[in-house]
């Protein structure tokens, strides 16, 4: 359902020319309604009127172009606001898949400094064919070189799993 909620958000970002600032509108709208009580507890309320909730969001985006507004409102009258953020996540996939960018979970031994970032990411871009952005999370457990996610697909070329590698193959012998 989130998937058919992003692909229409897609088409009437595409056609404003404003894909991208549409993803941005998304996932703040999301983030706030995580992260702020007040919000949450206002779009989930079943004693706020649904046209209420409409009116609020309506008034508290009035800088957000009309069509997004109005499909906020769209999902607040059907009850669809409690999957914002799957939405979210789905239309961030729709405009990668346009843009042909690829997201990637880098995990390190220790933090990157931006000259590594950028060495990474142009090499996972050569590889991949594709545009990568990169998110880096670290793991002093690995002990050394990445571990790289890119959706089903893990690439581990961590130092542990060298060595656990290696002290099974002495283990075999």
């Amino acid at each position: 359902m989130a998937r058919n909620y992003a692909e229409a958000l897609f088409e009437l970002g595409q056609r404003a020319g404003s894909a991208e600032r549409y993803a941005d509108l998304i996932d703040a709208v999301a983030a706030a309604v995580e992260t702020t009580p007040r919000v949450e507890a206002v779009l989930m309320s079943p004693r706020v009127p649904k046209s209420e909730k409409s009116r609020i969001l309506g008034a508290a985006m009035k800088d957000a172009p009309r069509d997004f507004v109005l499909f906020l409102q769209a999902l607040v009258k059907r009850g669809r606001h409690r999957i914002l953020r799957e939405i979210a996540h789905e239309y961030m996939a729709l405009l990668d898949q346009k843009l042909e960018r690829v997201r990637a979970g880098v995990t390190l031994a220790r933090k990157p400094d931006p000259k590594l970032q950028r060495t990474i990411e142009e090499l996972l871009s050569r590889q991949l064919e594709k545009q990568v952005i990169a998110a880096y999370s670290v793991d002093p457990e690995i002990l050394g070189g990445a571990i790289i996610r890119v959706g089903q697909r893990v690439l581990d070329g961590s130092l542990r799993r060298r060595m656990i590698r290696l002290r099974r193959q002495l283990l075999a012998r």
